[in-house]
Protein backbone atom coordinates (compact mmCIF):
# COMPACT_ATOMS: atom_id res chain seq x y z
CA UNK A 1 0.00 0.00 0.00
CA UNK A 2 1.37 3.34 -1.07
CA UNK A 3 -0.76 5.78 0.24
CA UNK A 4 -3.63 5.30 3.30
CA UNK A 5 -6.24 7.63 4.76
CA UNK A 6 -8.36 6.14 7.31
CA UNK A 7 -11.26 8.30 9.12
CA UNK A 8 -9.96 11.40 7.96
CA UNK A 9 -12.00 14.49 9.38
CA UNK A 10 -10.76 18.27 8.06
CA UNK A 11 -12.90 21.35 9.23
CA UNK A 12 -12.80 25.04 8.18
CA UNK A 13 -13.67 26.23 11.36
CA UNK A 14 -17.36 25.50 12.16
CA UNK A 15 -17.61 23.78 8.32
CA UNK A 16 -16.39 20.07 8.51
CA UNK A 17 -14.78 19.55 5.25
CA UNK A 18 -13.98 16.18 5.22
CA UNK A 19 -16.14 13.63 7.54
CA UNK A 20 -14.50 10.52 7.81
CA UNK A 21 -13.03 9.43 4.46
CA UNK A 22 -10.63 6.57 3.96
CA UNK A 23 -8.91 6.50 0.82
CA UNK A 24 -6.18 3.75 -0.35
CA UNK A 25 -3.91 3.81 -3.26
CA UNK A 26 -1.67 0.73 -4.40
CA UNK A 27 2.03 1.34 -6.75
CA UNK A 28 1.08 1.76 -10.07
CA UNK A 29 -2.30 2.82 -9.94
CA UNK A 30 -4.44 5.38 -11.19
CA UNK A 31 -6.96 6.35 -8.59
CA UNK A 32 -10.00 8.51 -9.69
CA UNK A 33 -11.98 11.16 -7.60
CA UNK A 34 -14.87 12.43 -8.87
CA UNK A 35 -17.82 14.56 -6.84
CA UNK A 36 -19.67 18.08 -7.57
CA UNK A 37 -18.23 20.87 -6.34
CA UNK A 38 -17.87 21.38 -2.93
CA UNK A 39 -17.50 17.60 -2.06
CA UNK A 40 -13.89 18.00 -0.47
CA UNK A 41 -12.18 16.76 -3.34
CA UNK A 42 -9.56 19.50 -2.93
CA UNK A 43 -9.72 19.91 0.58
CA UNK A 44 -8.64 15.99 0.52
CA UNK A 45 -5.73 16.48 -1.79
CA UNK A 46 -4.85 19.47 0.22
CA UNK A 47 -4.42 17.33 3.38
CA UNK A 48 -2.47 14.91 1.80
CA UNK A 49 -0.02 16.88 0.54
CA UNK A 50 0.12 18.76 3.88
CA UNK A 51 -1.27 22.13 3.31
CA UNK A 52 -4.31 21.38 5.56
CA UNK A 53 -4.13 19.38 8.76
CA UNK A 54 -6.36 16.79 9.79
CA UNK A 55 -8.72 17.37 12.85
CA UNK A 56 -8.70 13.86 12.82
CA UNK A 57 -7.78 10.61 11.07
CA UNK A 58 -4.25 9.04 9.67
CA UNK A 59 -2.57 9.42 6.39
CA UNK A 60 0.09 6.71 6.20
CA UNK A 61 3.13 6.65 3.35
CA UNK A 62 4.43 3.41 2.38
CA UNK A 63 2.44 1.49 5.33
CA UNK A 64 4.73 2.97 8.51
CA UNK A 65 5.07 6.63 7.87
CA UNK A 66 2.20 8.62 9.67
CA UNK A 67 2.17 12.13 7.11
CA UNK A 68 -1.21 14.14 9.38
CA UNK A 69 0.49 17.67 9.99
CA UNK A 70 3.95 17.10 8.05
CA UNK A 71 5.08 20.03 6.68
CA UNK A 72 4.68 20.51 2.98
CA UNK A 73 8.28 20.17 2.03
CA UNK A 74 9.05 17.42 3.68
CA UNK A 75 5.89 15.86 2.24
CA UNK A 76 7.46 16.29 -1.53
CA UNK A 77 10.87 14.61 -0.39
CA UNK A 78 8.84 11.70 0.71
CA UNK A 79 7.57 11.43 -2.93
CA UNK A 80 4.39 13.14 -3.46
CA UNK A 81 4.26 16.26 -5.43
CA UNK A 82 0.97 17.99 -6.12
CA UNK A 83 -0.51 19.74 -9.20
CA UNK A 84 -3.21 22.23 -7.63
CA UNK A 85 -6.29 23.71 -9.41
CA UNK A 86 -5.86 26.54 -11.20
CA UNK A 87 -2.15 25.66 -12.19
CA UNK A 88 -0.51 28.62 -10.22
CA UNK A 89 2.44 28.88 -12.22
CA UNK A 90 4.99 31.52 -11.76
CA UNK A 91 4.37 33.56 -14.23
CA UNK A 92 7.03 35.98 -14.37
CA UNK A 93 9.41 33.04 -14.87
CA UNK A 94 10.35 31.56 -17.81
CA UNK A 95 8.86 27.90 -18.29
CA UNK A 96 12.27 26.34 -17.36
CA UNK A 97 13.29 28.65 -14.57
CA UNK A 98 9.41 26.67 -13.42
CA UNK A 99 10.45 23.08 -13.87
CA UNK A 100 14.03 24.13 -12.19
CA UNK A 101 12.11 25.13 -9.12
CA UNK A 102 10.34 21.68 -9.14
CA UNK A 103 13.68 20.24 -8.30
CA UNK A 104 14.48 22.76 -5.53
CA UNK A 105 15.36 20.04 -3.19
CA UNK A 106 17.56 18.06 -5.52
CA UNK A 107 21.23 18.40 -6.07
CA UNK A 108 21.48 15.39 -8.04
CA UNK A 109 22.67 18.12 -11.29
CA UNK A 110 23.35 15.40 -14.34
CA UNK A 111 19.97 13.75 -12.99
CA UNK A 112 17.86 17.23 -12.63
CA UNK A 113 19.14 17.73 -16.23
CA UNK A 114 17.87 14.13 -17.55
CA UNK A 115 14.35 14.99 -16.12
CA UNK A 116 13.92 18.22 -17.44
CA UNK A 117 15.10 16.65 -21.12
CA UNK A 118 12.02 14.16 -20.13
CA UNK A 119 9.50 16.58 -19.59
CA UNK A 120 10.62 18.01 -22.32
CA UNK A 121 10.16 14.94 -24.48
CA UNK A 122 6.62 14.89 -22.39
CA UNK A 123 5.82 18.30 -23.52
CA UNK A 124 7.09 19.30 -26.85
CA UNK A 125 5.62 22.52 -26.36
CA UNK A 126 7.78 23.72 -23.49
CA UNK A 127 11.44 22.84 -25.15
CA UNK A 128 9.84 25.06 -27.47
CA UNK A 129 8.65 27.70 -24.96
CA UNK A 130 11.32 26.96 -22.87
CA UNK A 131 12.70 30.96 -22.72
CA UNK A 132 9.17 32.34 -22.72
CA UNK A 133 7.31 33.48 -19.46
CA UNK A 134 4.89 31.60 -18.11
CA UNK A 135 2.08 33.65 -17.87
CA UNK A 136 2.28 34.43 -21.85
CA UNK A 137 1.49 30.49 -22.07
CA UNK A 138 -2.16 29.49 -22.81
CA UNK A 139 -4.20 27.69 -20.14
CA UNK A 140 -3.23 24.02 -21.88
CA UNK A 141 0.73 24.95 -21.89
CA UNK A 142 0.29 26.13 -18.30
CA UNK A 143 -1.21 23.11 -17.16
CA UNK A 144 1.18 20.81 -18.85
CA UNK A 145 4.01 23.06 -16.99
CA UNK A 146 2.21 23.15 -13.76
CA UNK A 147 2.65 18.70 -14.39
CA UNK A 148 6.08 19.05 -15.28
CA UNK A 149 6.92 21.43 -12.73
CA UNK A 150 5.68 18.61 -10.55
CA UNK A 151 7.76 15.60 -11.85
CA UNK A 152 10.81 17.42 -11.46
CA UNK A 153 10.65 16.55 -7.67
CA UNK A 154 10.74 12.74 -8.65
CA UNK A 155 7.27 11.67 -7.23
CA UNK A 156 6.32 8.15 -6.25
CA UNK A 157 2.48 9.82 -5.94
CA UNK A 158 1.40 12.49 -8.16
CA UNK A 159 -1.50 14.52 -6.76
CA UNK A 160 -4.07 16.24 -9.49
CA UNK A 161 -6.25 18.69 -8.79
CA UNK A 162 -8.65 19.16 -12.15
CA UNK A 163 -6.21 19.42 -14.96
CA UNK A 164 -8.92 19.76 -17.38
CA UNK A 165 -10.32 22.75 -15.96
CA UNK A 166 -10.99 25.55 -18.18
CA UNK A 167 -9.68 24.00 -21.63
CA UNK A 168 -10.48 22.73 -24.74
CA UNK A 169 -11.97 19.53 -25.45
CA UNK A 170 -9.06 19.17 -27.55
CA UNK A 171 -6.38 20.35 -24.77
CA UNK A 172 -8.30 17.92 -22.09
CA UNK A 173 -7.23 14.55 -24.30
CA UNK A 174 -4.02 15.58 -24.52
CA UNK A 175 -3.75 15.80 -21.13
CA UNK A 176 -5.79 12.66 -20.10
CA UNK A 177 -3.21 10.96 -22.81
CA UNK A 178 -0.19 12.21 -20.63
CA UNK A 179 -1.41 11.02 -17.60
CA UNK A 180 -1.53 8.14 -18.67
CA UNK A 181 2.05 7.93 -20.20
CA UNK A 182 3.23 9.37 -17.10
CA UNK A 183 1.37 6.49 -15.37
CA UNK A 184 2.87 4.35 -17.41
CA UNK A 185 6.58 5.31 -17.18
CA UNK A 186 5.75 4.22 -13.20
CA UNK A 187 4.30 6.99 -11.23
CA UNK A 188 1.19 6.62 -9.38
CA UNK A 189 -1.62 9.01 -9.48
CA UNK A 190 -4.20 10.37 -7.47
CA UNK A 191 -6.62 12.05 -10.15
CA UNK A 192 -9.28 15.10 -8.88
CA UNK A 193 -11.65 15.46 -11.65
CA UNK A 194 -15.07 16.85 -12.51
CA UNK A 195 -15.02 15.81 -15.86
CA UNK A 196 -16.24 11.79 -14.52
CA UNK A 197 -16.26 10.10 -17.53
CA UNK A 198 -12.55 11.56 -18.86
CA UNK A 199 -11.52 10.20 -15.24
CA UNK A 200 -12.75 7.16 -15.03
CA UNK A 201 -12.10 6.25 -18.73
CA UNK A 202 -8.42 6.31 -17.53
CA UNK A 203 -8.43 5.52 -13.60
CA UNK A 204 -8.23 1.84 -12.49
CA UNK A 205 -10.38 2.44 -9.45
CA UNK A 206 -12.36 5.61 -8.42
CA UNK A 207 -13.92 6.75 -5.24
CA UNK A 208 -17.00 8.90 -5.38
CA UNK A 209 -17.35 11.99 -2.61
CA UNK A 210 -20.26 13.50 -1.72
CA UNK A 211 -20.79 16.41 1.10
CA UNK A 212 -17.74 15.47 2.97
CA UNK A 213 -18.06 11.36 2.62
CA UNK A 214 -17.06 8.80 0.45
CA UNK A 215 -20.43 7.38 -0.87
CA UNK A 216 -18.72 5.00 -3.22
CA UNK A 217 -15.68 2.84 -4.00
CA UNK A 218 -15.32 0.42 -6.90
CA UNK A 219 -13.06 -0.39 -10.02
CA UNK A 220 -13.39 2.80 -12.65
CA UNK A 221 -14.80 0.55 -15.03
CA UNK A 222 -17.57 -1.00 -13.11
CA UNK A 223 -18.42 3.06 -12.14
CA UNK A 224 -18.69 3.95 -15.73
CA UNK A 225 -21.91 1.45 -16.15
CA UNK A 226 -23.27 2.39 -12.59
CA UNK A 227 -26.55 3.78 -13.10
CA UNK A 228 -26.19 6.09 -9.77
CA UNK A 229 -23.19 7.33 -10.90
CA UNK A 230 -23.92 7.95 -14.75
CA UNK A 231 -27.11 9.54 -13.41
CA UNK A 232 -25.18 12.07 -10.93
CA UNK A 233 -22.18 12.69 -12.99
CA UNK A 234 -21.60 11.18 -16.27
CA UNK A 235 -24.95 13.09 -17.87
CA UNK A 236 -27.14 10.07 -17.48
Amino acid sequence: MLLKVENLHVSYGAIKALRGVSVEIDTGEIVSLIGSNGAGKSTLLRTISGLLKPTIGQITWEGNRELGGVRPDKIVTAGISHVPEGRQVFANLTVRENLNLGAYQRSDSAEIKSDLDRCYTLFPVLAERKEQRAGTLSGGEQQMLAIGRALMARPKLLLLDEPSLGLAPLIVRRIFQIIRDINAEGTTIFLVEQNAHMALGIAHRAYVLQSGQVIKSDRAANMLNDPEVTAAYLGG
